[in-house]
């Protein structure tokens, strides 16, 4: 029998690195690529294509801007994204929770 919390997890969330990314994005109120590429210790590439991924389910906000000459990206979590996570850590806080009872 399939346990209805297990439909509650978002696949977006499956991968260890997006989930880190809204952890540290619901967390804050935005933090920069390198930043985010230093704490989580990626590659620029394997950072991107995570950040597109979210970015195409609209669950973050994105901020290019100047510093000097330098371009600066920041990301920030959509108001979809936030609700869609905590959604995603209640299911994983049901499923603890039935463990613990059985």
């Amino acid at each position: 029998m399939k346990n209805n919390s297990l439909e509650q997890f978002n696949k977006v969330f499956e991968n260890r690195i997006r989930l880190q990314i809204m952890s540290v994005l619901v967390a804050n109120v935005s933090y920069d690529f390198n930043s985010l590429k230093e704490l989580l210790e990626l590659t620029d590439g394997n950072l991107a294509s995570h950040l597109k991924a979210l970015e195409k389910e609209a669950y973050i906000l994105i901020n290019k801007t100047f510093i000097g000459k330098k371009p600066n990206t920041q990301y920030a979590v959509s108001e979809k994204g936030k609700a869609a996570f905590i959604k995603h850590l209640d299911a994983l806080e049901n499923l603890i929770k039935q463990q613990k009872t059985n």
